[in-house]
C-alpha cells in the first residue's frame, strides 16, 4: 500500500510508516499534517488508481531542521572575482500515519517508546583495591620521569657518548 503525494512543490511516493524530509511546512500547533493533494494510490500488488476526491494522507510532525551545507562558489576567471556562500535547507520531517480513500484506512503501527533500563550499581570498592591501584599509578609516574631525565650523558663538547 502506497500512495504518491505533493508536498512543497514536489512528488513523493509514501507508506504508511515512512519518514520523510520535506520543504520546510508551517508546523500545526497540534504536531499534525495532512495532505489533501494525493495524485495516485496503490492498494495492493500491482495496482494503481487515481483517487477520487476524497484522497487524505494524514502524517506526525517529528520536527524541523536544517539539512547539510552546501557551498555555493562562483568564480570568473582573470577577473579576479571570487565569492563563496554556504546554504542550509530547512526541512520538516514527517512520519506518515495513515493513508485514507473510498472508505479503505490503512494506518502505520504505533511507534513503540523506548523503554528505560536502569543501570546496575557499581560494585564498592575495597579499601585495599584502592590502595593498589594508587601504588601503581605512583610507581609508572616514577618510570616515566625517570626515562624523561634520561640518562645518556653529555660530554663537554655537547654531543652524547
Amino acid at each position: 500500500m502506497y500512495a504518491v503525494i505533493r508536498a512543497g512543490g514536489k512528488q513523493y511516493r509514501v507508506a504508511p510508516g515512512d519518514v520523510l524530509r520535506l520543504e520546510s511546512q508551517g508546523a500545526p500547533t497540534d504536531g499534525k499534517i495532512e495532505f489533501r493533494e494525493v495524485l495516485a494510490v496503490s492498494p495492493g500488488e500491482g495496482q494503481i488508481t487515481r483517487p477520487q476526491s476524497g484522497a487524505l494522507v494524514t502524517g506526525e510532525v517529528l520536527g524541523q531542521g536544517r539539512g547539510e551545507k552546501v557551498l555555493v562558489f562562483h568564480y570568473k576567471r582573470k577577473k579576479q572575482y571570487k565569492k563563496l556562500a554556504g546554504h542550509r535547507q530547512p526541512f520538516t520531517s514527517v512520519r506518515i500515519t495513515e493513508i485514507a480513500f473510498d472508505g479503505q484506512n490503512f494506518s502505520a503501527p504505533e511507534l513503540q517508546k523506548p523503554v528505560k533500563t536502569k543501570r546496575k550499581a557499581a560494585a564498592p570498592e575495597t579499601a585495599e583495591a584502592r590502595a593498589s591501584a594508587t601504588t601503581r599509578r605512583s610507581a609508572t609516574k616514577k618510570k616515566a620521569r625517570a626515562a624523561k631525565k634520561g640518562t645518556a650523558k653529555k660530554s663537554s663538547t655537547g654531543k652524547k657518548k
